[in-house]
């Protein structure tokens, strides 16, 4: 005898996926890390605006500066990461297409952040001098 099931009462007892919540957590921690850090970026750049390539240089060779650099742009990277995965995630529904993109998008977001960082520590480590 096959009873009949309304689909509230399919759907009770599946329970969630158990990925959206670490995924969504992930994001929010992300997004209030980098107000403070994006703030002090901005303060930043317009001192930076003022001054010559001399004084860039010396002012990311300041440990703070440079890691406080260093933690933003790693951070924004994967906060882009993390927000164009979850886009490919719900719009896309062809399961190849959406692999590539989330393959192309861990790439991209991989290689801008470790050329970014490179740079900057290059930098603040004393291959940026005059």
């Amino acid at each position: 005898m096959t009873s009949y099931r309304t689909p509230l009462g399919r759907a009770r007892g599946l329970g969630s996926a158990k990925h959206g919540a670490g995924h969504w957590l992930s994001e929010r921690v992300s997004a209030i890390a980098l107000v403070p850090l994006v703030i002090w970026m901005v303060y930043g750049i317009l001192r930076l605006s003022g001054g010559d390539y001399g004084f860039a240089v010396h002012w990311i060779q300041d440990p703070l500066n440079a890691t406080l650099t260093v933690l933003t742009f790693a951070i924004s990277f994967w906060h882009m990461h993390s927000g164009v995965r979850v886009v490919v995630e719900d719009y896309i529904h062809k399961t190849l297409t959406k692999s590539v993109l989330l393959l192309i998008n861990l790439f991209i977001c991989g290689l801008a952040g470790a050329l970014a960082i490179f740079s900057i520590l290059k930098v603040a480590l004393g291959g940026g001098a005059l």
